[in-house]
C-alpha cells in the first residue's frame, strides 16, 4: 500500500469535524469519497451576490445536477446551517479558481480572496448514496481503487436561468449487471444528492466519447459482467459558471468535497439543519 492509500484509508476512521480539522490544517488535500460515512457531502459554487438569486434560479430549475442543500449569508463564510464549525475558506481539501469564465488556478485555502459579497452555495454529492451501496455490498470501484470518481461531459441540456446555462456533467460506476435494479432503488432514495441514474449503457447515447478518458477525475474499469452507470454530477455548475463568464467564482476541484456535519440521510438532514439554524439564530 503506497503512502498516500496509508493515508486516505486511515482517515476514513474519522469523524466529518477530524476530517475538516486536518484539512483546515493542511494534513490532507485530496479527495473525499469514502470518508465520514453518514455525513453529507457537498459540491460548491461560490460566487457574487449580484449573481446568486439567478444561480440558485437555475438550480431549482435543475435539481438532478444542482440539488441545493445549503446557502450561506452574504459575506459569512460559515455555513452555519451544516456545521458548528465550517470555515468555507479552509475546510475544502482543494478549491478551483475562475476569473471571466477561465480557470485560473487551483488551491488549499480561499482566505486571501475572500470577499464581503460572495454567496456560497452547497450542493448535494453522489458521494452520499455511495455509503449506502457499500452498505448493500455494491462495490464501488473508485473507492476500492482510492481514485477520484470518473466525470464526463454530456450533450445533455439544462434549463436556463438568467446568464447560467450549459449541459449537465456526469460521473460513472460500474454497477453488476444483477445490481442495476437496486442501484436505480437506493441512490433514488437520495435526491438531495443527484438521486437515481440519468443513463446506463453506451456512453454515446448521452455524449459522452470515451470511458477512459474523463473530464475531470480518474477512469475506473468496467468488467465484462458489469454496466456502466451514470448519474448527474455536481461539478456541473462548474461548466455552466466557465459558461457565464463570471467576472470572479470559486468552486470546489472536482471529487474534492465539503463534508458537513448533518446527515446524508434526508429526513435526518432537515432536522440537523433545523438545530444548527437555531443555534445560530
Amino acid at each position: 500500500m503506497s503512502s498516500n492509500q496509508a493515508n486516505y484509508q486511515d482517515r476514513r476512521a474519522l469523524s466529518a469535524r477530524q476530517v475538516r480539522m486536518e484539512i483546515r490544517e493542511g494534513l490532507y488535500d485530496r479527495h473525499t469519497a469514502g470518508l465520514a460515512a453518514g455525513k453529507l457531502q457537498c459540491n460548491l459554487a461560490i460566487i457574487p451576490e449580484a449573481f446568486a438569486l439567478d444561480f440558485l434560479r437555475f438550480c431549482q430549475r435543475n435539481p438532478k445536477p444542482c440539488p441545493v442543500v445549503g446557502v450561506s449569508d452574504t459575506g459569512d463564510p460559515f455555513m452555519r446551517t451544516l456545521g458548528d464549525d465550517i470555515d468555507i475558506r479552509s475546510d475544502v481539501p482543494r478549491y478551483r479558481v475562475f476569473r471571466d469564465g477561465a480557470f485560473t488556478e487551483e488551491v488549499t485555502d480561499i482566505s486571501a480572496l475572500w470577499r464581503d459579497d460572495l454567496v456560497t452555495v452547497a450542493l448535494g454529492c453522489s458521494f452520499t448514496f455511495e455509503n449506502a451501496f457499500i452498505a448493500n455490498d455494491i462495490p464501488v470501484r473508485h473507492i476500492e481503487q482510492d481514485k477520484t470518481v470518473p466525470m464526463y461531459k454530456t450533450n445533455v441540456a439544462l434549463t436556463p436561468a438568467g446568464v447560467f446555462s450549459g449541459e449537465m456533467v456526469a460521473t460513472m460506476r460500474p454497477i453488476h449487471k444483477d445490481r442495476i435494479e437496486d442501484a436505480f432503488q437506493i441512490s433514488g432514495a437520495f435526491p438531495h444528492a443527484h438521486g437515481a441514474p440519468i443513463a446506463m449503457g453506451a456512453p454515446g447515447d448521452i455524449g459522452i466519447r470515451d470511458l477512459d478518458a474523463p473530464d475531470w477525475g480518474d477512469p475506473v474499469p468496467v468488467r465484462e459482467d458489469e454496466i456502466p452507470v451514470y448519474w448527474a454530477c455536481g461539478v456541473t455548475p462548474q461548466n455552466v459558471l466557465m459558461n457565464a463568464r463570471l467576472p470572479f467564482c470559486i468552486t470546489h476541484a472536482p471529487g474534492h468535497m465539503l463534508i458537513a456535519d448533518v446527515s446524508e440521510t434526508l429526513e435526518d438532514q432537515a432536522i440537523n439543519q433545523t438545530q444548527h439554524g437555531e443555534k445560530h439564530a
